[in-house]
């Protein structure tokens, strides 16, 4: 049996732009439609594949719920043994307790749990040759199963969540006003984004390395302690501080939650969300540009 390998350019995953008369405009927008269309048809499929693993997610969320309560039990301990009413580093024990329950928040939404994975297997499994010859960007393709996940998760996930707020809702803060509600949702929406795109452009390195699994490790263990996961990162020494502020990912984690809690507000928050904008902008650049020069190594084998 013979094989023949075929390398396959980027520029075979976009559809050809040809001039069109006036009576080519309607289909031109119903074309359009159709685009956005597909990809609400992959977020549905998403949805029922992910349905079927719902008891996945409901022990993934209430495992989750473990560390968290360990978590808020040991700054119970360390606020009782300081007073009541002491405050460390600007955190009151209640706003300490409400910053990791907002953790939680933000991470069941924006959290990238096994779609970096996915991409890794579907570029040496070959799968993505299918994305080559065929109208759909594998990009927003994966960007709408990811949101597809995050839906089914948060579904699934919410009345333990709701729970567990419930238990600790006098340490829980709210919002200091519509302003600041609505900029941490903008925030929320860049910070999913944000995560999704880097993790993206991880996977990519599947294209020149079989083996991905030490990078995106390493990534995760910087996201980790880096976006704020682990503590407030305010309550760093200054000069690590400022060395993060100029990494992403204080924005995949820390900031929206500190908007939130009021912790940044008029012309510093502003700036905030222009930065995260910023690095928005740049991790999907580098996704388009991993992909197009991963592309041109690509070599889909068939017989």
């Amino acid at each position: 049996m013979a094989y023949v390998a075929r390398s396959f350019d980027a520029s075979q995953n976009n559809p050809a732009r040809e001039s069109c008369s006036p009576r080519q405009a309607l289909p031109l927008r119903s074309g359009k439609f159709i685009a956005v269309n597909k990809y609400w048809h992959v977020i549905n499929i998403g949805i029922q594949n992910n349905l079927t693993y719902r008891f996945n997610f409901l022990a993934r969320s209430l495992f989750g719920l473990i560390p968290l309560t360990a978590v808020v039990l040991l700054w119970r301990t360390i606020y009782t043994t300081k007073g009541a009413d002491s405050v460390i580093s600007s955190y009151t024990l209640a706003e300490m307790i409400s910053y990791y329950l907002l953790v939680t928040v933000v991470d069941a939404l924006t959290a990238v749990n096994e779609d970096d994975w996915q991409i890794a297997a579907d570029i040496k499994d070959g799968n993505i040759s299918q994305f080559l010859l065929k109208p759909v960007d594998y990009l927003w393709f994966r960007l709408c199963l990811f949101v597809a996940g995050r839906i089914t998760y948060l579904a699934v996930a919410v009345l333990p969540l709701a729970l567990f707020f419930f238990w600790l809702r006098q340490y829980f803060v709210l919002p200091a006003d519509g302003t600041t509600l609505g900029c941490f949702l903008a925030s929320l929406v860049l910070t999913a984004l944000l995560q999704f795109f880097l993790s993206y452009t991880m996977a990519m390195l599947a294209f020149w390395v079989l083996e991905v699994s030490t990078f995106i490790f390493i990534l995760y263990a910087f996201e980790y302690i880096a976006s704020g996961h682990l503590f407030p990162l305010d309550i760093l020494p200054p000069a690590i501080a400022r060395v993060l502020a100029f990494t992403p990912f204080p924005y995949q984690l820390y900031f929206p939650v500190s908007i939130y809690m009021g912790k940044v507000t008029g012309a510093a928050l502003a700036q905030g969300l222009l930065i995260q904008l910023g690095w928005v902008v740049f991790g999907y650049s580098l996704a388009r540009f991993a992909w197009n020069r991963g592309i041109k190594k690509y070599a889909a084998v068939g017989g």
